[in-house]
């Protein structure tokens, strides 16, 4: 869906791309990830042209990114924008027509949306009037009213409660599966775990990691189980540090040290009985961390 060559941007002084390369596959949920500053917003914006690249290209479809390209994209920036004075459906009729849709269709998706998301009540309500979860609402429906072939969505989470973060989340688990490409750029790896197919981190300018979830974990797998014992039949060596907690259970870890799984648990079963043998993966989020702080006196 979306191709990035060897994208350079820079500030005056600061560098904010640097040879960033790219692809998004169709129809996938693509994580971009990245601490504040580290250049995401930049590549956003280069993707919906508010800025140009210094150099490098993007392609959409496999063709040169165009100002026509503008109709395929929908984008949720995290800084929000609507005209407060502005009632939800006269807002909404006026960014559907923005995007390309006449009256008559812009008219029958929005009423549709508005019942979707549980807010049609409110249509005649001015922006300023809404809370701010019912507002977040409404940008969202803005942003995929058009139905975009390729959807940014930057934060989209941010203002919801559990219940509203929900159907959002539902909804762009929805437009996944009618085939639209979506860019999640968020800060809450719970997220990128729940929706993510995809991820590539960007941190000072360069891209440092790109894969799927499994492989993406799998490069970070420390190699390493975490082990519960219960009616030993000999004591553990003391450089196991075991916790003994409440349960009688005996709880510690232990790295495979050129062991297969199944070498390691025959091992323990010498030991007692073996009520917790799981390997350990690391979670997004610590791999977030990892990276960013592996790189940050680079």
């Amino acid at each position: 869906m979306l191709k990035i060559t060897r994208l350079n941007k820079a500030y005056s002084n600061h560098r904010a791309l640097t040879d960033v390369d790219l692809v998004v596959p169709q129809g996938m949920i693509f994580g971009l990830l990245g601490p504040n500053g580290a250049g995401k917003t930049t590549l956003i914006r280069i993707i919906n042209q508010i800025i140009e690249q210094d150099s490098g290209t993007v392609e959409i479809d496999g063709k040169s990114l165009s100002p026509d390209d503008i109709r395929k994209i929908g984008y949720l920036p995290e800084e929000r924008g609507l005209y407060k004075k502005m009632t939800v459906w006269d807002q909404l009729i006026y960014f559907s027509r923005l995007k390309g849709l006449d009256q008559s269709e812009a008219k029958g998706k929005v009423k549709i949306w508005l019942e979707k998301l549980e807010i049609g009540g409110w249509k005649e309500k001015k922006i300023e009037d809404l809370s701010k979860g019912m507002a977040q609402k409404v940008q969202f429906i803005s942003t995929v009213i058009h139905e975009p072939k390729l959807l940014i969505l930057d934060e989209p989470f941010s203002g919801f409660d559990p219940v509203n973060a929900e159907i959002i989340k539902n909804e762009i688990l929805e437009l996944k599966a009618k085939g639209t490409t979506v860019i999640l750029s968020t800060h809450r790896m719970e997220s990128v775990e729940l929706l993510c197919d995809h991820v590539a981190m960007i941190h000072k300018s360069r891209k440092i990691l790109d894969g799927t979830i499994r492989e993406v974990k799998n490069s970070f797998r420390p190699q390493e189980f975490s082990i519960s014992l219960i009616n030993l039949l000999q004591d553990l060596p003391q450089d196991w540090k075991v916790r003994h907690d409440e349960d009688r259970a005996f709880n510690f870890s232990l790295p495979l040290n050129g062991r297969s799984p199944n070498q390691l648990l025959k091992e323990l079963m010498e030991y007692g009985e073996v009520m917790e043998f799981k390997e350990k993966v690391p979670s997004m989020e610590e791999i977030f961390i990892h990276q960013v702080k592996a790189t940050q006196y680079e």
